[in-house]
């Protein structure tokens, strides 16, 4: 089977003279750079290095600051700015599924008591966790994102969710 990947980052700027970048989360993402990762940059430069492993991380004011192997000066850095960073779907944390707010978008999400409560409508991103809203037979309804609610988010069809009943508007349940 091929390998997936999904777009992670886009690289903003080049930082310093020592060719660190700096990257900032896309797609409603949460920052999914981490050392050790092997990052492919796309669109990929004519010649040179098409991946590259990260050293380093740490957060800056505006975005990730990023040193990937291979990249020692301005010139290199300057060469990735604009350009997105991939990474391999297997090396990415399980959840990211959850914060992927372009594949959430237009789901259907079903509680396992009260049924089809309608299809995510915007994902809105939160310091302690992001919220789902939903709209359908209930109305909307604002779906935390955390453990104890979603169920289960399968790669196709509808997401299981066991929404605590006092969040929808008529939906009682024992």
């Amino acid at each position: 089977m091929r390998d997936r990947y999904r777009v992670i980052a886009r690289v903003e700027k080049s930082h310093g003279r020592t060719g660190e970048v700096v990257t900032v989360a896309v797609h409603g993402l949460p920052s999914l750079v981490r050392e050790s990762l092997e990052v492919f940059v796309v669109p990929p430069r004519l010649k040179g290095p098409r991946s590259y492993v990260v050293k380093r991380v740490s957060e800056g004011a505006h975005g990730q600051l990023v040193s990937l192997s291979g990249v020692t000066g301005i010139n290199e850095a300057d060469g990735l700015r604009g350009r997105y960073l991939l990474a391999r779907e297997k090396d990415l944390p399980d959840d990211v599924a959850l914060h992927d707010a372009e594949a959430l978008f237009g789901r259907e999400v079903t509680d396992e008591s009260l049924g089809f409560l309608g299809t995510i409508e915007e994902v809105m991103v939160g310091p302690a966790n992001d919220v789902w809203v939903i709209e359908g037979p209930f109305g909307e309804v604002l779906v935390p994102v955390v453990e104890d609610v979603v169920l289960e988010v399968p790669d196709t069809g509808a997401i299981r969710v066991r929404v605590p009943s006092d969040l929808v508007d008529g939906g009682d349940v024992q």
